[in-house]
């Protein structure tokens, strides 16, 4: 029987991913920018920390910066001398979010690149194989960024992809709208492609998380 709730959540945010000044500072620049309030959550950008240190990250990749705030957790997880690649079409939100990499010292570990994702990409091929990913854009091009993914991570690296629930959307029968049958299709693939030992993060709206194996 699930126990996981509102005050358990509440609980283990307060224990194991306080918010600092800065990520404090930076949630609320979002906020007040008028930006959509759509970030991950500190425990779910304590577990990306935890994520990219676990598998020794050095060369990171963000699609959807948003403001900067859950970057700001995946770098403080690198290697000292990691970096991250973040990809955000919008140029206002880019320019927010490189205010904030410098508000956390994180400016010269950066590099945030504004355009279509799906016209990044391409151009990103000659810098993998990265070490990790993660995913936060339109939910409609999951499928490609999984399809992307699965050739330029390395083995052993860590792959994260927000919204895997879609708010319960992806278990409700008469949810067929684009977005959501996108999650669906690479919650099932992920599921399926032996290239990913995969698994499901239930904090937030649920993360995908999955490691590269050696299969091709």
């Amino acid at each position: 029987m699930p126990t996981y709730n509102d005050v358990l959540e509440a609980h283990f945010r307060a224990l194991f991913s306080p918010e600092d000044e800065v990520l404090i500072r930076i949630r609320a620049g979002i906020e007040a920018r008028g930006m959509p309030t759509i970030t991950v959550k500190p425990e779910e950008g304590r577990f990306l920390q935890f994520l990219a240190a676990a598998c020794g990250a050095r060369l990171a990749l963000e699609i959807g910066t948003l403001g900067g705030y859950s970057g700001t957790w995946i770098v403080r997880g690198l290697q000292p001398e990691g970096r991250l690649i973040t990809l955000e079409r919008e140029a206002e939100r880019a320019e927010l979010a490189r205010e904030h990499f410098a508000l956390a010292g994180l400016a010269e570990r950066v590099e945030v690149l504004v355009g279509d994702a799906h016209l990044l990409l391409p151009r990103l091929t000659a810098r993998a194989p990265l070490d990790f990913i993660f995913i936060d854009a339109e939910k409609e091009g999951y499928p490609a960024y999984l399809a992307w993914a699965a050739e330029n991570l390395r083995p052993g690296g860590v792959l994260a992809a927000h919204n895997a629930c879609r708010h319960g959307k992806v278990v409700e029968a008469g949810q067929q709208d684009a977005a959501t049958e996108a999650i669906r299709a690479f919650n099932q693939r992920l599921a399926q492609d032996p290239r990913w030992i995969a698994s499901l993060y239930p904090g937030g709206d649920g993360m995908a998380v999955a490691v590269r194996t050696n299969s091709r």
